[in-house]
């Protein structure tokens, strides 16, 4: 387990749930990964991100998933391609990423609670 951290520093970090609108291969990147466009409602819109997912998830099946995604990070350039938010997920056994979803659907931009 890491340090503490107090809640105050927790409710900095803007978890919302959004839903895959497009994906896009992402040849450029140094590890496989897809180019998502992930809705996350009316106030915060459409976000861009890069996801090294390629393992568990073929790009067909990601349109229409909701995925939980940090939305305030700085944006952060990956090869030719802008990231605006982060999609998160586990590692599982052998290091491939697991996305972090909801269970039933939520609206878009939900926040975390």
């Amino acid at each position: 387990m890491s340090g503490l951290i107090s809640w105050r520093d927790f409710e900095q970090v803007d978890l919302r749930v959004g839903t895959v609108v497009e994906v896009a291969e992402f040849e450029k990147a140094h590890r496989p990964a897809y180019k998502l466009q992930i809705d996350f409602g009316p106030e915060i819109g459409v976000l861009k991100s890069s996801a090294q997912i390629t393992a568990h998830y073929r790009r067909q099946e990601l349109v229409g998933r909701q995925v939980v995604a940090v939305v305030n990070f700085p944006k952060k350039q990956i090869a030719d391609f802008m990231s605006e938010c982060l999609v998160t997920g586990f590692a599982d056994e052998q290091g491939d990423i697991v996305l972090t979803t909801v269970e039933r659907i939520v609206p878009n931009g939900s926040k975390l609670m």
